[in-house]
């Protein structure tokens, strides 16, 4: 099992992770909320404003403080298509 550090020694497993996203969107703020009251959330954020979201496949959403970028990055994946934006 590959475990990625999200910030502040927290730990997720990559084989579960379906996405990783930016949390500024109102439909990811939406999911958020809906994982919230269904006691799915996670937030692993120590209080500092939430800079991914994390989606696995059992159905839990983990906040994180770290950019995606950064976590991608620790995970060696490269991001394609990013010098578009």
């Amino acid at each position: 099992m590959k475990l990625i550090n999200i910030g502040f020694g927290n730990m997720v497993s990559a084989e579960r992770m379906l996405a990783v996203v930016a949390p500024d969107s109102a439909p990811i703020k939406r999911l958020i909320q809906e994982a919230r009251e269904r006691g799915m959330l996670i937030d692993a954020t120590y209080g500092r404003k939430t800079a991914s979201v994390f989606i696995m496949d059992s159905d839990h959403v983990v906040l994180s403080a770290i950019p995606a970028e950064k976590v991608t990055a620790r995970m060696g994946i490269e991001i394609l298509g990013m010098e578009d934006e």
